[in-house]
């Protein structure tokens, strides 16, 4: 049976009935429709902090690792086993769901639904973001045809678009020809990769949100000084559009454990977390809260940990770690077509990245640890063993999660192991990468040499003026989020094994005022993405019975 099927098939609860057993007041309570529900930040009742556990993997494959599907496992085990736990996870793009990779509810009997209202517009979040950034980028445009008051010579601000769409990636505008419009090139960015997108997830309230908003840098003037929103009088518009977005989106999983799903930044082209507030939100509700990062650990998890948690004011209690067997193989160079074969050498040479990724978070952050794998049928015994094997050496204990057929049932052994971890002391007291105080080079070279293993940096020559120019206007004290593949700890997406020694190389370096912390572009990575030759989308459709199909 399909995921859409599955979660079409199973009775939900009314969404009040979900928010009451959190001891949500029915008064903080906006519903949209029978099974989604908005809640009111401003009257919410502060209670005592709970468990926070965070989900993330190894660098992904083609393949999938279920990272998802295992949170939504973990938080209904953590519940089958007596804990009140609940979730908090992104917001789906619509690039995915019509591109490659699809949505984001995880799948089979362990999903967050309605999956497909929460897959497609949802509760309009991303729209509202999408037209906050485009608001900007009218008001700008607009400055300058009637005067330039503030002189703006060069404008930095993209416009947006929730699609992945590459023919938007360098466009010119202004081409009407109409008296005092300048041409100018111009791109896109998509949703999930604006700084509106960051600046949603890091604003700590609504007044946080319109300050970080007014601090946005749309561009420079004549003498090289930067141009706010703020100064364009452009912020308090723009958190109107976003009020009621702010509010996080409470839905359930198919077992009814609550779910706030909020914020939806990508991990490798942005900081890969769901909002501050639902967070915080979730943390008061629940006894424990279950979330994940984007991508592998030295993305999401790594953003998480350096720039979340100093807003957040908390780090993880444990930190559960995704992989699958096949995987593994496939990080060990085995073909994609030969997986279902059992080659216990090449789980071995794989097994070094999921080792890599257990070194950062239990060594370099301090952070205690389990491995989640998803089971396959096809897994064998011997394979299974090894690996056992290999994390013992480790001293890390091995989950193997049937979540995606059973539900909280197969992620029981996850929960009691999660549960456990969180209620030892660690040995290690819990360290940032960098310090806000180092160098803005500093900070990336701790990242790549310590994170992802590299043996230095090289920056190209644009990248090499964008840090003097942040320096010299006193913004290099920001923390830094890098974007770069996700496929390898390399920069270079292909280099799966990360054999041979690697550098990091910068490309371009982006200010973010607003958001608080400086882009690292690296390699090749774009912040809008395209589609593939066979998108997902050219599988999406209405049945004769009016029904969404395809969505997955």
């Amino acid at each position: 049976m399909e995921d859409i099927e599955i979660a079409r098939n199973t009775k939900l609860e009314k969404i009040e009935q979900i928010a009451k057993e959190l001891g949500i007041r029915e008064e903080n309570i906006e519903p949209y429709g029978k099974y989604k529900a908005k809640i009111l930040l401003e009257q919410k009742k502060e209670q005592k902090e709970g468990k926070l556990i965070l989900v993330t993997a190894i660098n992904p494959t083609p393949l999938g690792e279920g990272k998802t599907t295992m949170a939504i496992g973990l938080a209904d085990g953590l519940r089958k086993i007596g804990k009140k736990a609940m979730l908090a996870l992104r917001e789906p793009s619509l690039g995915p769901v019509f591109g490659i990779k699809g949505g984001a509810t995880g799948g089979g009997y362990a999903q967050v639904a309605p999956m497909e209202d929460i897959n497609l517009h949802f509760t309009g979040d991303l729209h509202a973001i999408t037209s906050a950034n485009n608001l900007l980028s009218a008001i700008i445009d607009n400055h300058i045809y009637h005067g330039n008051e503030l002189e703006i010579e060069k404008v930095t601000w993209k416009r947006c678009v929730d699609l992945n769409d590459r023919q938007l990636r360098v466009v010119n505008t202004g081409l009407s020809k109409e008296k005092k419009i300048e041409p100018r090139e111009d791109g896109f960015d998509i949703t999930v990769a604006s700084e509106v997108m960051a600046i949603f997830c890091l604003a700590s309230d609504l007044k946080d949100l319109k300050r970080r908003l007014g601090n946005i840098v749309i561009g420079f003037n004549k003498e090289g000084k930067p141009i706010t929103a703020h100064d364009l009088k452009a912020e308090g518009a723009m958190t109107v559009l976003l009020k009621d977005a702010f509010n996080p989106n409470l839905v359930q999983t198919l077992e009814h454990t609550p779910a706030f799903i909020h914020g939806g930044p990508f991990a490798n082209i942005a900081h890969g977390c769901n909002s501050i507030v639902a967070t915080k939100l979730a943390l008061g509700l629940a006894d424990y809260t279950v979330t994940e990062a984007g991508f592998g650990a030295d993305l999401g998890a790594e953003k998480f940990l350096n720039i979340k948690t100093r807003i957040l004011g908390k780090v993880p209690d444990a930190v559960v770690i995704v992989s699958t067997i096949k995987a593994l193989k496939y990080h060990g160079g085995m073909l994609k077509e030969e997986l279902a074969k059992e080659d216990t050498e090449a789980l071995a040479r794989g097994s070094e990245n999921l080792l890599k990724h257990i070194e950062n978070i239990k060594e370099r952050f301090g952070l205690p640890v389990v491995v989640a794998i998803n089971k396959f049928n096809q897994d064998t015994e011997a394979e299974i063993n090894l690996l056992k094997e290999i994390l013992e050496q480790k001293q890390v204990s091995l989950s193997l999660v049937e979540a995606w057929g059973k539900g909280g049932l197969g992620a029981i052994d996850l929960a009691e192991k999660v549960v456990k971890l969180c209620e030892e002391s660690t040995t290690h007291p819990f360290q940032y990468t960098y310090s806000l105080e180092d160098t803005l080079k500093e900070k990336i070279e701790k990242v790549a040499k310590n994170i992802y293993g590299a043996e230095g940096v090289e920056y190209e020559e644009k990248a090499e003026e964008q840090i003097q120019k942040i320096k010299e206007l006193g913004y290099e004290k920001l923390p830094i989020c890098i974007a770069k593949t996700q496929y390898s700890f390399s920069d270079d997406s292909k280099n799966l094994e990360c054999k041979e020694p690697f550098k990091i190389h910068v490309k371009e370096v982006k200010l973010k005022t607003g958001a608080e912390f400086i882009v690292i572009l690296t390699g090749k990575v774009m912040t809008m993405p395209g589609l593939p030759k066979v998108p997902a989308s050219e599988q999406i459709d209405i049945d004769e019975n009016g029904n969404r199909i395809g969505i997955f």
